[in-house]
């Protein structure tokens, strides 16, 4: 496990975070980026806030994922699970206005099935909040992984 940086570049924090987005250049801005990301998301506005989590793939999705999600989702490709996180996606997506993002931990996809359900019982703020504590959370694991 590596510590976490000092300083990062805007293309190694684009890496961690999927995307170049506001959130990546502001935190190639400062010192210890992955410390104080919660203190940047504070301050973006709500369509900056979007922006960073539409730049994270959706869970369940098996095109356009980088290498590093890819490895992260697991290998659960059972038809019925994908089914499910595909709907469940897109209610959460109509009922938020926003992608659903949750720290994986390399855990299988049948396994976020319940955490998707029970997610789309809260507030949208609360959502909102808790999507970009789960976003950071893993840009923070994948650093530290390296």
């Amino acid at each position: 496990m590596r510590e976490l940086p000092r300083q990062l570049t805007e293309d190694e924090l684009a890496e961690l975070f999927e995307k170049d987005t506001e959130l990546v250049r502001r935190l190639a801005r400062i010192d210890h980026p992955l410390e104080r990301a919660a203190e940047v998301v504070a301050t973006l506005t709500e369509e900056e806030k979007l922006e960073a989590l539409a730049a994270h793939p959706a869970i369940g999705q098996r095109s356009g994922l980088s290498a590093r999600s890819r490895a992260e989702q697991g290998q659960d490709d059972d038809p019925a699970v994908l089914a499910e996180l595909s709907e469940l996606n897109r209610a959460y997506e109509e009922r938020f206005g926003f992608r659903f993002v949750v720290f994986v931990n390399r855990r299988p996809r049948r396994e976020i099935v319940p955490i998707l359900r029970a997610r789309l019982e809260r507030t949208r703020e609360e959502e909102l909040d808790r999507a970009l504590h789960e976003l950071v959370a893993i840009a923070r694991d994948r650093w530290q992984r390296g």
